[in-house]
């Protein structure tokens, strides 16, 4: 039996100590999702409680090994003082957690009753000491643990930021970490001709040059510092030992508040540092670090976002349109009994709502995917048929070309009495739906029930924060799906800020922005989501080329001056 499946009531329980790697959520290992998945607790410290909490399961207890800011110690070390508890999911019935100051103590706690408890740290367990003693508590009290790896920042830091750290002649490569480093490990690595990769703070970078050169290495060996790697928050800057200082205050980095930050340093004359700039993958994808908005159902904006991702950009997902029952369901109860009597030949869904919404309905009345059985199923592209398929239905049908009514009307089949049977298409949609798709089904020589599935209305407006960066600036870029994510945005949010690029799916949602007063700069060449993520990818992508061609900083559109004019430009 794996050990993340141990049954709940064994006695001792179970400990999993888990690396969580250097940042990007997406580096987390097969194992460390299925132990996640399996968790009663998990004790975290804050670093990494974004990247581990998705995978947990509803009603995970999480123990934050934070110290608690009321407390009255004032050590702020990882571990100590106060444990916080915050819960994953709002069904938790879980009780507060006890009140200690050993981070080996909130592991024995959470392991009581025999839970299976996560105990998640950044980067490798192998390499937190705070780890190492927690394992030595669970053996001395003979509960059983795992141990899964997870990619240390020495690692895979270098990796996302463009720099290999061997070469083909296969160079020496040490590991330091200058907040622990004694003489003696200095004089080693400074004497060495390898590559150093060197974990330290922002406001102790230069104090790890000095020491390097100070043990034998040349000023002008080459050196990149990185700061947040492995996120979107991800900076790097590269000089020499010589010159990292005078490089870090020209950039104004420092000195800074944030000089505690942990950064991960490359240093060797063979190191990839000297060869980032083309080798540099991850900070030069063409949105990188760009504040995305969003404004779409919350259902509608997962694969948007997971693509705006691919391309490096932080996307928030802002609802405009909220999603409510029909004010007359009877409608919709009596075409659901239709479907179960053979009423209709198609069934045609023209958003991933309308499947939601059937769905809903079916499952309330017991029923699930065996009711389509004998017909046809139509979907207007692929993010509903996506859809579908999750609830047990392949369509019969999806547009070939343009995903739209009026695409998926171009394939539809006329009505023909001697091969269709019946002659009914049930339509559940929108209540603010067009047309278009009933009149050319008619057209077609089909008999329509045009039943409202479901109602658009809009959302409430988002945190003042968000309202203030949306108005202000603070976002690089807002994706406009439709005329209503327009209206409904500028409704409850204002206006975006004139330094953000607008992009919209279309002419008619471009007129409507235009009427809004907003400057359109991207328009997708088709109307799909993933064409205009696609478009305001190239768009980024043109902007960064041409920046490095004129010499300029890559800068992201908020951090230019307010009041820059910006050209009109369409993909």
């Amino acid at each position: 039996m794996s050990p993340t499946t141990l049954p709940t009531g064994h006695d001792h329980g179970h400990v999993t100590f888990l690396g969580a790697g250097p940042g990007d959520p997406g580096l987390l290992t097969l194992r460390a999702v299925e132990a996640l998945a399996n968790a009663d607790v998990l004790v975290v410290e804050h670093e990494v409680l974004d990247v581990v909490r998705v995978h947990a399961r509803q009603g995970v207890t999480v123990v934050r090994t934070d110290t608690d800011p009321s407390a009255a110690s004032s050590d702020t070390r990882p571990g100590v003082g106060t444990p916080q508890l915050t819960i994953v999911d709002g069904a938790s019935t879980t009780a507060a957690a006890p009140v200690v100051r050993d981070p080996s103590h909130l592991v024995m706690e959470a392991v009581r009753g025999g839970r299976r408890v996560v105990r998640a740290v950044s980067g490798d367990p192998g390499l937190d000491t705070n780890a190492a003693e927690e394992m030595l508590a669970c053996a001395a009290a003979g509960v059983p643990f795992e141990v899964v790896p997870g990619i240390a920042a020495a690692v895979g830091v270098p990796a996302y930021a463009g720099m290999p750290l061997r070469d083909e002649q296969g160079a020496d490569v040490r590991f330091v970490d200058a907040r622990t480093a004694t003489a003696r490990i200095w004089t080693e690595v400074g004497a060495s001709d390898g590559t150093v990769v060197v974990s330290t703070t922002l406001d102790s970078v230069a104090a790890a040059a000095v020491e390097l050169v100070a043990a034998g290495r040349k000023p002008d060996t080459p050196m990149a510092v990185t700061v947040a790697g492995t996120t979107t928050r991800q900076r790097t800057w590269s000089a020499t030992l010589g010159t990292i200082a005078q490089t870090l205050k020209q950039a104004k980095v420092l000195p800074s508040p944030d000089g505690g930050r942990p950064v991960i340093a490359v240093v060797g004359e063979r190191s990839a540092a000297a060869q980032r700039d083309q080798l540099s993958w991850f900070e030069s994808k063409p949105l990188f670090g760009w504040k995305v908005l969003v404004p779409r159902t919350k259902e509608q904006a997962a694969s948007l976002s997971d693509q705006l991702r691919s391309y490096g950009a932080v996307p928030y997902e802002v609802p405009t349109i909220a999603v409510e029952p029909p004010r007359t369901p009877q409608q919709m109860e009596r075409a659901v009994k239709g479907l179960v009597t053979g009423r209709y030949e198609w069934i045609a869904f023209t958003s991933v709502n309308a499947v939601k919404a059937v769905r809903e309905k079916f499952e309330e009345y017991g029923l699930d995917a065996r009711a389509f059985a004998g017909i046809k199923v139509a979907a207007v592209g692929e993010q509903t048929a996506r859809a579908l398929i999750a609830f047990g239905v392949k369509p019969d049908l999806v547009p070939s070309g343009e995903q739209s009514a009026a695409g998926l009307l171009e394939d539809w089949p006329p009505y023909d009495p001697v091969f269709d049977p019946i002659d009914r298409v049930f339509l559940p949609r929108a209540d603010i739906a067009t047309e278009t798709l009933v009149a050319g089904l008619i057209d077609l020589g089909w008999e329509v029930d045009d039943v409202t599935a479901y109602r658009t209305v809009r959302a409430s407006p988002p945190p003042a924060e968000t309202r203030e960066a949306i108005k202000g600036g603070g976002f690089d870029a807002v994706l406009f799906t439709s005329s209503s994510t327009v209206r409904n945005l500028v409704g409850i949010a204002g206006k975006p800020h004139n330094v953000t690029v607008i992009a919209c799916i279309g002419p008619a949602t471009a007129k409507t922005a235009e009427e809004h007063g907003l400057r359109v700069d991207v328009m997708a060449p088709e109307p799909s989501v993933h064409k205009l993520v696609q478009a305001l990818a190239d768009f980024g992508a043109k902007r960064r080329t041409a920046a490095l061609e004129n010499g300029d900083p890559v800068t992201r559109p908020s951090e230019r001056r307010p009041g820059s004019r910006r050209r009109r430009t369409t993909t």
